[in-house]
């Protein structure tokens, strides 16, 4: 497939991107008003890699993530309004209101799943591009995962299988640098490399920034085309920043794991600033960008009145779907 960054692309990379930071930004804001009883990981500053990964993607292929979802099940065009109803704990929820934030499912379009076990979605997405090995097309199993995952020994066991067996199998790991509180550094041994880590199990990698709208849309060709063409694995490795607290809707710099200059240093590669500098590249007026924010927030609107429209799941649905 020939694909380049132009001008559509670039727009509808936008469109994901300002969907994506504008409905967290709306999390954040209701999140106090005590109607989402469910912890929210949010995603703000990291929206470039899904934005743009969604755009080599297709309904028939599978996707899975992490507690930090949101922009993943968006980016994949998972339903909007059923996210924000699950959020809100709602029936009408995308799994009916009894998993939150962390448990999003649309199977419609190939989004399989976020988990709140770090580590815990990387086999699911292994398994599954088991089964699409078997049937001989050429989708793929994305595998999102954070820096905090690859001490998970399910990374290393999926990983291994992935490359033994010659999975279509692409894993893209977002390092924010932090898992909660903790940097690398008081994580992982000194010298340790992911990079250097992935290929020494035997599966190529590619290192790229994870807020340059270009360097990450020449990265996700790079990688899904291998997977797609080579039917083995292959590991995109993106370096980003998450701007809000681990778990919740605040700023968190004032505690002290992080500093206030550090945070604004990352600040400035904004991916929603970088993607209007890309389309200003292309000579995108400032009133089409306007009229395409404008539908985005449309949908938003839509989806949180949705949610708060909706019923609360019946008691007597409470231990259905539960192994006992």
């Amino acid at each position: 497939m020939v694909h380049t960054l132009n001008k559509s692309v670039a727009l509808e990379i936008h469109k994901k991107i300002f969907l994506i930071r504008e409905t967290e930004e709306k999390i954040a804001r209701e999140y106090g008003n005590q109607k989402m009883r469910c912890p929210v990981h949010l995603s703000i500053g990291q929206e470039a890699v899904p934005a743009v990964l969604s755009d080599f993607l297709n309904n028939q292929d599978f996707v899975v993530s992490t507690h930090r979802g949101h922009a993943h099940y968006i980016a994949k065009n998972g339903n909007l309004k059923k996210m924000i109803a699950e959020i809100y704990g709602k029936v009408t929820g995308c799994s009916k209101g009894n998993g939150g934030s962390m448990h999003l499912i649309d199977k419609s379009v190939g989004f399989y799943g976020t988990s709140a076990i770090v580590g815990n979605s990387i086999p699911i997405g292994v398994g599954l591009s088991f089964n699409l090995m078997k049937s001989k097309n050429k989708n793929l199993s994305v595998v999102y995962l954070g820096d905090g995952a690859v001490e998970e020994g399910s990374f290393y066991e999926s990983l291994n299988l992935a490359a033994v067996k010659k999975l279509p199998t692409l894993f893209v790991c977002e390092n924010n640098l932090y898992s909660v509180y903790s940097p690398l550094s008081v994580r992982q041994p000194k010298n340790r490399n992911i990079k250097k880590m992935v290929k020494s199990i035997g599966v190529d990698c590619l290192e790229s920034d994870g807020n340059d709208i270009k360097k990450v849309f020449n990265s996700c060709k790079i990688g899904t085309n291998y997977v797609r063409n080579n039917r083995r694995p292959f590991f995109l490795l993106f370096n980003n920043y998450r701007w809000r607290e681990h778990c919740g809707p605040n700023y968190d710099n004032n505690i002290g794991y992080r500093t206030e200059k550090e945070f604004k240093d990352w600040k400035k590669y904004d991916p929603l600033l970088i993607s209007y500098q890309v389309l200003k590249k292309f000579k995108i007026s400032d009133k089409v960008i306007k009229e395409i924010e404008k539908v985005q927030t449309s949908k938003i609107i839509s989806a949180f009145k949705f949610a708060e429209k909706s019923k609360f799941p019946d008691k007597k649905q409470l231990m259905k779907n539960i192994y006992r």
